[in-house]
């Protein structure tokens, strides 16, 4: 082969490596170019200098014309924010165990590092197991991550949503300066206290306390308590049903605070005698503001208003009508009989002695009635007395012993035995 062909190749073989090294050299510039930072730059317009962001004046000379020198500064600082959290539910109950899971993620530009993240969840809610504070070695711009943390809600928490603070504090390096940064996140979680609200059966009027009659105003009776931690609210009673009215369809009883009891009472007027079927409705909102119901079925036995003479066809209605049938204690008829005893003998007693002093009188009387009539005839009988003795002895004999006797019946005395010889005779004369 001749040497110029040669010495031809041997050119171009230096001709494409030239321009081979030419062009990685640009493609290493522009690399270099485009990994830097874009610079922000002020124009002083006293000096006409330009200064950077960072405050390093580099800047051209109005009159020199030269161009400016861009140089990297510093960029955004690295926020960390939470994008998502759950807590196993739509709430979690009061003195219960759960589980917060929350996202976050690095909305900065550049990297952060040595992070720590501590869940604070003040006075409503304890960390369950293990500790409150985690590490986190490194995370990227745009990237982000989900932390578990088990956790308690207090039993003595109020109802509704209760705050949870998350803290991170990290590190990030930009334009070559390490700088660190904090921030606070608070989410909230809601809480419900059981519901306790409790109300009793309702208390519906019977015979032992005078019933319940057609056209008279009769109430139902129930007795209620909270006993949850939380306050009920917008309590009212309603009874549905045929066959009553009722002045207030609906009752407002209103809000009950945790721990109090009360009673409730519904007013109706049955309209009939006969049965009574109703439901008593009582609504109100739990301390999540969720509205519950609780049903009560009535069935109550209606009577007639008992119709008297008294009082125009009207009956009390405070009057027991099982007044009358009221058992009465067996040492009251025993009582009453020893009573009516001593009456007895007492009665008893009072007439036989006024019979007693009535007979007595009798004979009083009697005696006086005949002593006075002896004193009226004894002045004929003596005139007459010797004749009468004379002619007929026997007479005056047998006259005589007759008023013996009769004297002698009567007063059974020594005095009235010597007076009777003279008046006798006279007596038995008029006889004869």
């Amino acid at each position: 082969m001749s040497p110029a062909p040669m010495i031809h190749l041997s050119r171009l073989s230096r001709r494409a490596a030239a321009i081979l090294s030419a062009m990685a050299a640009i493609v290493m510039l522009v690399v270099a170019v485009l990994s830097l930072p874009s610079a922000a730059l002020a124009v002083d317009s006293e000096a006409g200098k330009l200064q950077s962001n960072n405050g390093v004046a580099l800047a051209e000379d109005g009159d020199s014309g030269s161009d400016a020198t861009n140089v990297p500064t510093a960029g955004p600082v690295p926020n960390i924010i939470i994008t998502n959290f759950t807590y196993d539910g739509d709430s979690v109950a009061a003195g219960s165990s759960f589980n917060l899971a929350f996202t976050f993620q690095n909305m900065g530009q550049v990297a952060v590092s040595n992070m720590v993240v501590t869940v604070d969840g003040g006075e409503s809610f304890a960390i369950a197991g293990g500790s409150n504070t985690f590490y986190v070695d490194a995370l990227w711009a745009g990237y982000f991550m989900t932390q578990t943390v088990p956790m308690q809600a207090v039993a003595s928490a109020q109802s509704g949503a209760q705050p949870v603070t998350v803290s991170f504090r990290y590190e990030y390096v930009d334009a070559g300066v390490r700088s660190s940064n904090q921030s606070d996140i608070k989410i909230s979680v809601p809480i419900s206290q059981p519901d306790r609200f409790e109300v009793s059966d309702p208390v519906l009027p019977d015979e032992s306390t005078g019933g319940a009659y057609a056209g008279q105003e009769t109430t139902i009776t129930l007795e209620y308590v909270n006993k949850g931690k939380g306050d009920v609210s917008n309590v009212e009673a309603t009874m549905e049903g045929e066959g009553f009215d009722a002045t207030q369809k609906t009752q407002y009883v209103g809000n009950v605070a945790s721990g109090a009891t009360g009673s409730i009472g519904y007013a109706f007027t049955p309209q009939a005698a006969g049965d009574l079927n109703a439901t008593l409705k009582i609504t109100y909102e739990d301390s999540d503001g969720q509205s519950k119901t609780k049903e009560f079925p009535i069935a109550l036995s209606v009577m007639d208003m008992p119709v008297t003479p008294d009082n125009g066809g009207m009956v009390d209605p405070n009057l027991d009508p099982n007044a009358n049938n009221q058992t009465v204690p067996w040492w009251t008829w025993l009582l009453a009989v020893v009573a009516l005893a001593v009456i007895v003998l007492i009665v008893v007693l009072v007439v036989r002695r006024r019979k007693k002093k009535a007979k007595a009188s009798d004979i009083d009387e009697e005696w006086d009635d005949w002593s006075a009539g002896d004193a009226n005839t004894g002045a004929p009988s003596a005139a007459g007395g010797a004749g009468a003795g004379a002619t007929d002895g026997v007479t005056g004999t047998v006259g005589t012993g007759a008023a013996q006797a009769s004297t002698s019946g009567a007063h059974a005395t020594a005095a009235d035995t010597e007076s009777i010889p003279p008046v006798a005779a006279p007596t038995a004369a008029r006889h004869a």
